[in-house]
């Protein structure tokens, strides 16, 4: 057998790369020959990490190409790919030497066609419709008459200036316009942030609050609207606190904000015209019901003024109701001067019999009689007072004779309590500092007396009673047959362990006689 038979032929004079050297060689062709490519294709398994780059692939009926596009690059995408979405991916091709694969760097991405863009903004709208956001129930009532409007529009466009002069003509109102990008990139994000802004403005601040948001664009492509179907904007238009009115592209045009909005106006000059009512209209509205309000109280006042003459025919005259009045009054009157000279001449008699009686003499026995019992009783009131006066010292006297031996006792008391508390926490300090002993012997003697359970119900101290362990095969054997079926036997007795070699077995019935039993 030759020893080199197996040895490898002799190499030419190819040069030798390293796999960095290779990869990098690899990695300038493709570079060169793909600088700038347009690539139509299927996206399929998008992945995007915290680091904000979008990782997906581009693929048809058979083949499969990985894509990249970076963080930067990505925030200039005006559409962004989303698995199942059939795309034309501008970009360059490179290769990663790490893996051995090469790859795609999107730098933009546009659908393949308006099917694929309808297609993505169907699945779009039936994921948000999913989360409630179009519900009805949702959508705000749109003031009769709002103090501020807010426009979210680009200045320079006729946009704005067909709002303002159709507010102008129906009925001015003060009007604050956020300037946004209303297509590419930019889109989306400024239209969000003008309706957060709007329903960030605090009421009562220096700048007024609106009391309506208007968003709004004019006619254009699917590509042009597509800014106001992100959904970063249908999110914004459905959390607003103030009613807004989505007034984007012409009539035939429908975006995504239109159905978060709480009205939708198929053109930004229908959004004014919803805003605001017509101010002249409102005037006549006035004037007529000025007018109906008129001849309702002019016809009213008629009715009553009938109705009150009607009534008061039926009333009777005043000079009925009050002839009988006056002629008691007259009747009364004429009586009225002799009963007052009657009356005032008993009254002199019952004066004068009265006055004959009061004397002198006797109005100053009165006041002495009343002087004497005044002194009497005023003796009678010092008497009592100082009896009073005594008694209370007497009962205070004898109160403080018996507070000292009552307070003498009462710290008698206090010393004894003490003293036998004292006694007391002693002897407890004592059976504290011999508990811990005490239990600790319970616990030992219980601990031996369990130990002796152990030993007494141990199988040694059975096999010490005269019983014995029958071991086959190394497994105890408790049976007759489990002793016939075994190769060997070992009996265990308290004093040691028997080997038997040979396996006695039991003779069936009519095969000799029957061995005895072991035990």
């Amino acid at each position: 057998m030759d020893l080199f038979e197996d040895a490898p032929a002799p190499q030419g004079n190819q040069p030798e790369y390293t796999v960095s050297e290779l990869s990098g060689a690899v990695k300038r062709v493709i570079e060169g020959e793909f600088g700038l490519v347009r690539v139509r294709g299927e996206v399929g398994r998008v992945s995007r990490p915290a680091s904000g780059h979008l990782y997906f692939d581009l693929k048809d009926d058979r083949s499969v190409i990985a894509a990249i596009s970076w963080k930067g690059q990505l925030a200039r995408m005006q559409v962004r790919p989303e698995e199942g979405m059939e795309v034309v991916a501008t970009g360059r091709m490179t290769t990663f030497p790490g893996q051995s694969k090469y790859q795609l760097i999107v730098e933009d991405v546009a659908p393949a066609g308006a099917g694929a863009l309808m297609a993505m903004l169907e699945k779009r709208r039936a994921a948000l419709a999913a989360e409630g956001l179009f519900d009805a129930a949702r959508k705000k009532a749109i003031p009769f008459l709002p103090g501020v409007i807010g426009v979210v529009t680009s200045p320079s466009g006729a946009v704005i200036r067909d709002i303002l002069h159709r507010l102008r003509d129906r009925f001015p109102r003060h009007v604050l316009i956020w300037p946004v990008a209303v297509q590419g990139q930019d889109c989306a994000p400024q239209v969000a942030a003008a309706i957060r802004g709007f329903n960030a403005i605090e009421p009562g601040g220096p700048v007024p609050r609106p009391d309506l948001i208007i968003v709004a664009r004019g006619g254009g492509s699917l590509e042009d609207l597509w800014g106001f179907n992100e959904e970063i904007v249908v999110r914004a238009a459905a959390a607003s606190r103030i009613p807004l009115i989505s007034a984007v592209g012409h009539e035939t045009d429908t975006t995504l904000i239109d159905f978060a909005a709480d009205r939708r106006a198929p053109t930004p000059t229908a959004a004014a015209e919803m805003a605001v009512p017509v101010r002249l209209e409102l005037l006549a509205a006035v004037d007529g019901l000025g007018a109906r309000a008129v001849r309702a109280a002019v016809a009213g006042v008629g009715l009553r003024g009938q109705r009150l003459r009607d009534l008061a025919r039926a009333l009777p005259r005043a000079e009925a109701l009050t002839q009988g009045a006056a002629q008691r009054l007259d009747l009364w009157g004429g009586r009225l001067g002799a009963a007052l000279g009657m009356a005032a001449a008993r009254k002199r008699q019952v004066f004068e019999a009265r006055a004959g009686l009061v004397r002198p003499e006797l109005l100053l026995g009165l006041v002495a009689h009343r002087r004497r019992d005044l002194a009497e009783r005023a003796r009678g009131m010092e008497i009592a007072l100082e009896r009073r006066r005594e008694r209370v010292a007497a009962r205070v006297e004898v109160l403080g004779e018996r507070l000292s031996p009552a307070l003498a006792r009462m710290i008698a008391g206090a010393e004894r309590s003490s003293r036998d508390g004292r006694a007391r926490l002693e002897a407890l300090g004592l059976r504290l500092d011999a508990a811990p002993a005490a239990r600790l012997e319970r616990l030992a003697q219980r601990l031996e007396a369990l130990d002796r359970t152990r030993a007494t119900l141990g199988y040694a101290e059975t096999l010490r009673r005269g019983y014995a362990v029958v071991r086959g095969d190394g497994a105890v054997v408790t049976t007759k047959a489990g002793a016939e079926r075994a190769g060997a036997l070992e009996i265990e007795f308290a004093d040691g362990r028997l080997l038997l070699g040979g396996r006695a077995r039991a003779r069936k019935s009519g095969e000799g006689p029957e061995q005895g039993s072991l035990f």
